[in-house]
């Protein structure tokens, strides 16, 4: 019997990754304590959480006054600095990396948000990245831009374990799929070992919430007014059936028998951005074999405090998830408009937070000389 709401939830099938990194966690020994007391088996990061733990640490000091002797520029110093990072939470998660044959003890690290709609610049920073931290429990986060699909493809079948990140859409999720078995397909014709290669799709939630439920309170009616809070739940379960139906597919058993990975499924932005909501809704309401849930350590908090896991809450909803999105539509929620929208303000927001980051490193290192 589980002990802990995070070791039932472990116990259901759900990787419980931590989205949170920084060097004061690495030093202090928490990122070792949350293994142990919360579940927790793999790490993401990404641009805005390295702007964050830069502009809060006094712990990058010593580095920063070295890199700043060596005349390194920002760009030099912010990827020392957050590979150095990367390479020793991967260290801390190689035990459970190990026993879990590589599914899990991932740590991952993204491309430079600008590179969004570059395919050939994130392709090269791909590489970059997984030669530098040169651990194979890293990943390498892909947005899945147009653009980052063929990047995500040719990354694949480099051989280098990819994190797709910024997905919002079915049909994306999709396109997502098919560019991960493309990208294996060509790694098996290159002579790659296809169990080396993992990937996760990070599928975002609680934002496709935050702006259908303004569309709906600016609708106003009670028919829109009841289906608040329900759309991210709906398109999460709706991307798990397409997970099974596709990796049922004959393309990807056959992939599969040749020791590939499925692709698993991610859920991304999973705390509550709406007070009035339960903190551990797109926790316990995304329960699924197979499935990753990336969480902020309040939702991580909150989940290990109340969090109530009642088992499988995905693969039963298929029905009512799809009678959600088309009601989002009866009452004139465009779909398609909404995860558009969401996707280009992901990766603004990515933009955003790189360049505090660079803006914080390049007068660290200004301070330093």
């Amino acid at each position: 019997m589980s002990t802990t709401p995070t070791a039932a939830l472990s116990e259901a099938g759900v990787s419980i990754w931590l989205d949170d990194l920084s060097r004061q966690r690495l030093a202090t020994g928490d990122l070792t304590r949350l293994i142990a007391d919360r579940d927790v088996v793999g790490v993401t990061t990404n641009p805005t959480i390295f702007a964050g733990a830069l502009a809060n640490g006094a712990a990058y000091a010593e580095q920063l006054h070295a890199l700043a002797g060596q005349g390194a520029d920002v760009d030099t110093a912010v990827f020392e600095i957050t590979t150095d990072d990367v390479q020793a939470a991967a260290d801390v998660f190689r035990p459970v990396y190990d026993a879990s044959n590589g599914f899990d003890g991932r740590v991952s690290i993204e491309v430079a948000p600008d590179l969004a709609h570059d395919a050939e610049g994130t392709i090269a920073s791909a590489k970059a990245l997984w030669a530098k931290v040169d651990r194979p429990n890293a990943m390498i986060k892909i947005p899945a831009t147009v653009e980052g699909l063929d990047a995500i493809r040719d990354t694949i079948a480099a051989g280098i374990s990819v994190n797709v990140t910024l997905i919002f859409s079915l049909d994306r999720y999709r396109q997502v799929i098919e560019a991960y078995l493309a990208g294996l397909e060509q790694a098996k014709a290159a002579g790659i070992d296809l169990s080396t290669i993992h990937s996760v799709a990070s599928f975002f939630v609680s934002r496709v919430d935050t702006e259908i439920d303004k569309r709906l309170t600016e609708i106003g009616t009670d028919e829109a007014l009841a289906l608040k809070s329900k759309a991210g739940i709906a398109n999460a379960r709706l991307a798990y059936e397409l997970y099974e139906q596709v990796f049922a597919s004959d393309r990807a058993t056959a992939l599969l028998e040749a020791g590939a990975n499925r692709q698993r499924p991610l859920w991304a932005s999973t705390g509550v951005k709406d007070p009035a909501l339960p903190d551990t809704l797109y926790v316990t309401e995304l329960v699924a074999p197979g499935v990753v849930n990336t969480m902020p350590e309040k939702t991580l908090e909150a989940t290990f405090d109340h969090g109530e896991i009642v088992g499988d809450t995905v693969t039963g909803a298929y029905a009512d998830a799809g009678r959600v999105l088309d009601a989002l539509a009866g009452v004139g929620v465009d779909y398609d408009d909404v995860t558009a929208l969401l996707e280009r303000e992901g990766v603004e927001k990515f933009i955003v937070s790189w360049n505090e980051l660079l803006e914080t490193v390049r007068a660290a290192l200004e301070a330093a000389k």
